[in-house]
């Protein structure tokens, strides 16, 4: 995902140039070639939203209303055309559309299921009804993949732009909800003749989730409309397949046109933001990398393909200390003669494919330590190195009963 923040970024600044070039003489025919190249998939909100930045950063309004004629001469419309937001939940397939295809699904079965079961159970309170009343909710559990998804995707990036107080009200009713479908599973499960309350607990079960459909798709849904870019949809899209669905599947196949325009940039000559190292799963600053290994409550050490010690975790308290020293020597270097054929045994099998990991376990004074030995493959599991994790796990078996989150 971290490849697709910086686009807003850099169509901004083709737009700086753009401005820049017309204000030199340039005519649109010289720069609508790039400003079609650019935008031509992009949403005109984004558009509009990236001018408006502009402004804000002290462009004068003159100059960027420069880019009128340019927008008239790609898109074939008029400047209003241009700047009227889309309705981009309609297109089969987006994110929002898919939200809403769930939303619509979720009220059928409301009233034509649960509903209807309710107000059978009210009438006669039979095993047969409190059996399809738990089946109901059962099904109904599933819509934590709906909250999941817009949890997980899409509140992170309204986050990035300061909208946190909507997310975080929302997420803690989310909540309320998945409870009160648990608390109702368990009252039917354990049913004690206790017919209203049972009643109450699903009427009120089912009012939070219509009340939720309706925040949704008239606070949250019209918020992240005005607020996100065409590739942040793509990448809720491209992430969404992992969490799930509820009742019902993506109408279509959908992703915005533009999500390589990063790697287009720096094609260019851009850069992208420095220091940042980047990931299949995010970007972080080297500093962070090295204090998230040492925050670890496990020792780390990374061997090369070829036997060579190239890192190790600096945790308060090792069990093996290392040395900087260490780095660059062989491993078979770094172990007493006695043990060498044992770590040789281990990457021979590693390299060979023979085994992915290999463990031991020994007692030293209060310490119980677990070794653990991984083989570090790439992609197309070809050997990288062997990756050494060593923890003391006595406090673990020492660990009874339960501790929840929020427990002092």
């Amino acid at each position: 995902m971290s490849e697709l923040i910086n686009n807003r970024e850099y169509r901004q600044s083709v737009l700086k140039e753009i401005i820049s070039d017309l204000h030199r003489g340039k005519s649109v025919d010289e720069v609508k070639a790039r400003f079609e190249e650019t935008f031509q998939d992009v949403s005109a909100t984004e558009i509009a939203e990236l001018e408006q930045t502009l402004i804000q950063e002290g462009l004068p309004v003159e100059e960027v209303q420069r880019l009128c004629d340019v927008h008239a001469a790609v898109f074939k419309g008029s400047i209003t055309e241009i700047h009227r937001p889309e309705k981009i939940e309609d297109t089969p397939g987006h994110p929002l559309h898919t939200f809403k295809l769930e939303n619509r699904e979720l009220e059928k079965f409301l009233s034509e299921k649960l509903e209807s079961h309710l107000a059978a159970f009210r009438q006669e309170d039979k095993q047969e009804t409190i059996d399809l009343l738990k089946q109901d909710l059962e099904l109904l559990r599933g819509i934590d993949r709906h909250y999941a998804r817009k949890e997980n995707l899409l509140f992170p990036l309204l986050e990035k732009y300061g909208i946190t107080a909507p997310p975080k009200v929302m997420w803690g009713v989310d909540d309320e909800i998945r409870t009160a479908i648990k608390e109702g599973l368990n009252l039917l499960s354990n049913y004690t003749d206790a017919k209203e309350q049972v009643a109450a607990q699903i009427k009120s079960t089912i009012e939070k989730v219509r009340e939720m459909i309706f925040k949704e798709e008239n606070i949250l849904f019209p918020m992240a409309i005005d607020t996100l870019t065409e590739d942040e949809w793509g990448a809720i899209a491209a992430e969404s397949e992992e969490i799930g669905y509820f009742l019902t599947e993506p109408a279509a196949a959908w992703k915005p046109a533009n999500l390589n325009v990063e790697a287009k940039a720096q094609a260019e000559g851009e850069r992208p933001a420095d220091g940042y190292i980047r990931f299949e799963t995010g970007l972080l600053l080297p500093e962070e990398i090295s204090q998230i290994f040492n925050t670890l409550p496990v020792d780390i050490t990374f061997v090369d393909r070829d036997g060579i010690v190239k890192f190790f975790s600096q945790t308060k308290d090792r069990i093996f200390p290392r040395p900087k020293t260490v780095i660059g020597r062989n491993v078979a270097n770094c172990h007493p003669p006695a043990s060498v054929h044992v770590v040789e045994q281990i990457v021979e099998d590693f390299k060979s494919g023979r085994k992915d990991a290999e463990k031991f376990w020994i007692k030293m004074g209060e310490r119980y330590v677990y070794i653990q030995y991984f083989a570090v493959r790439n992609a197309n599991g070809e050997y990288m190195g062997t990756l050494e994790v060593t923890q003391d796990i006595k406090p673990l078996q020492e660990i009874t009963g339960e501790k929840r989150l929020l427990d002092d």
